[in-house]
């Protein structure tokens, strides 16, 4: 999917929300997230959620996000995404595992809204740096390894986490 440029609309007041099984696969999207991505329920249910991911999103955040999730931990950040049609929607994400009466994780659930976009221009000049340093391996997984790199000396130059760091935007 070529990306267009063109932004999906999300109101400011509309939150999307998915929940996955334990590999990310989607069992459920409300109708803001079929709006604003543009799937139909059919492309959408047992497909990865990463069907929505945009090319200018750094894979080292995603792996933050999954290596958060997977130490059982909810995971706060900013994300965009494109939708089938090529569009992008930014969003600030809120994952967390959901885990069953025994406190065994069976999936996650994420509930996202639209940032304000002052946080989103704050973060995106970060988020191509990232894309900077994951590009400069030819090798994907060294260039995620990199940009991660690349993000933990931002934040160790901040002195935050990367919780405190989204939430400081």
């Amino acid at each position: 999917m070529t990306p267009t440029g063109r932004e999906a609309p999300l109101g400011e007041e509309e939150l999307i929300v998915t929940k996955t099984d334990p590999k990310g696969r989607i069992l459920y999207a409300n109708d803001v997230f079929m709006r604003v991505s543009k799937y139909t329920p059919r492309e959408v249910i047992g497909a990865p959620h990463s069907l929505v991911r945009h090319p200018d999103m750094p894979r080292c955040v995603f792996k933050l996000f999954w290596d958060t999730l997977l130490k059982g931990e909810e995971f706060f950040g900013y994300v965009l995404n494109l939708a089938a049609d090529g569009d992008h929607y930014w969003v600030f994400a809120h994952a967390t595992p959901t885990r069953d009466a025994r406190g065994t994780v069976i999936g996650y659930h994420s509930n996202r809204r639209r940032p304000d976009p002052a946080q989103v221009a704050r973060i995106q000049p970060i988020y191509q740096q990232l894309l900077r340093a994951e590009a400069a391996s030819p090798d994907r997984k060294q260039g995620m390894q990199q940009g991660g790199t690349a993000l933990q000396q931002l934040l160790a130059q901040q002195g935050v986490s990367y919780e405190r760091f989204v939430f400081s935007l």
